[in-house]
C-alpha cells in the first residue's frame, strides 16, 4: 500500500475577505508542483463565504464539480435552468460538459456557509451538461459508510462521468471498518471533516487529507465522533 500525507496546515491558504478558501491541491494563485492531483481528483477546495456573498456567474467545461456543504445554505443557479439551495446533507453534483455558467452564493445574509467544491476529472469529454442534488442524510446509516457518490446511474447517490465512489462516514463513538475499494487501479483520497480517525496505523486530525492507493482495502478507524468523506478514484488519467 502506498500513501502520501496532506495535513491541513500545508494547504494553500487564499483570502479575499468575503472568501477564504483552502486548497488541498494546486488551484489559482495556489500552485505545488507535487500537489497537482490525486489521480482523477483534481481539486479540493474548502471554502467559507460571507453573508450575502458569493462567487457570481462563471463557465466551467469537461469537469465533474461536486458541492458538499458543511455548515449553512448554499445557493446555486446555472445556464441550464436550475435554482435552488444546497444545505449540510445534500450533495451536488454538476457534470459541466460541453460547458456551463453557474453561480454559488450565500443564501444568507449574516451567517457564513461553509462547503466543501470538489472537481473530478471525467472518463468522456464533451458530454450534455448535467445537474443533479440529493439529500443524503436522512437515508444514511449509523456508523456506517454512505455513499453519495457512483458512476451509475441506478445505484445510491449522484452520479458521475468517471469510476469513482464518494463516500461520507458520519459516526459516533468508537467504531472500526474496513473500507474495500470498487475496482483495481483505484486509490482513495481519505479526508476528516471534522473530528480524528487513523487509517491503518495512520492518525488523522480535522481537515487531513491522507491518499492510498496499491491495495484492495484499509482500515478505517474513529475513537469519537467524526466525520470522514472519502473519495475513491483511478489513479491512471
Amino acid at each position: 500500500m502506498k500513501t502520501v500525507f496532506h495535513v491541513a496546515q500545508s494547504r494553500g491558504v487564499a483570502d479575499h475577505g468575503w472568501l477564504r478558501s483552502h486548497h488541498t491541491f494546486s488551484f489559482a494563485g495556489y500552485h505545488d508542483p507535487n500537489r497537482v492531483h490525486f489521480g482523477a481528483l483534481r481539486v479540493i477546495n474548502d471554502d467559507e463565504v460571507a453573508g450575502g456573498k458569493g462567487f457570481e456567474a462563471h463557465p466551467h467545461h469537461n469537469m465533474e464539480i461536486i458541492s458538499l456543504p458543511i455548515s449553512g445554505d448554499l445557493a446555486h443557479r446555472d445556464s441550464m435552468g436550475h435554482a435552488g439551495v444546497i444545505r449540510s446533507g445534500d450533495v451536488q453534483i454538476m457534470s459541466a460538459g460541453t460547458g456551463v455558467v453557474h453561480s454559488e452564493m450565500n443564501a444568507n445574509a449574516n451567517i457564513p456557509v461553509q462547503f466543501l467544491q470538489i472537481w473530478v476529472l471525467p472518463n468522456q469529454q464533451d458530454v450534455e451538461p448535467r445537474y443533479a442534488q440529493q439529500r443524503w442524510a436522512d437515508v444514511a446509516q449509523a456508523n456506517d459508510f454512505q455513499q453519495i457518490v457512483s458512476p451509475r446511474e441506478d445505484d445510491a447517490g449522484v452520479w458521475l462521468h468517471q469510476q469513482a465512489w464518494f463516500s461520507l462516514a458520519r459516526w459516533q463513538g468508537r467504531v472500526e471498518k474496513t473500507y474495500t475499494l470498487h475496482r483495481p487501479g483505484n486509490g482513495v483520497y481519505v479526508f476528516v471533516i471534522d473530528g480524528q480517525a487513523r487509517v491503518n496505523d495512520i492518525p488523522l486530525a480535522k481537515r487531513d487529507g491522507l491518499g492510498v492507493w496499491e491495495t484492495d482495502s484499509f482500515r478505517l478507524k474513529v475513537d469519537v465522533a467524526a466525520e470522514i468523506l472519502l473519495m475513491e478514484v483511478p489513479m491512471a488519467v
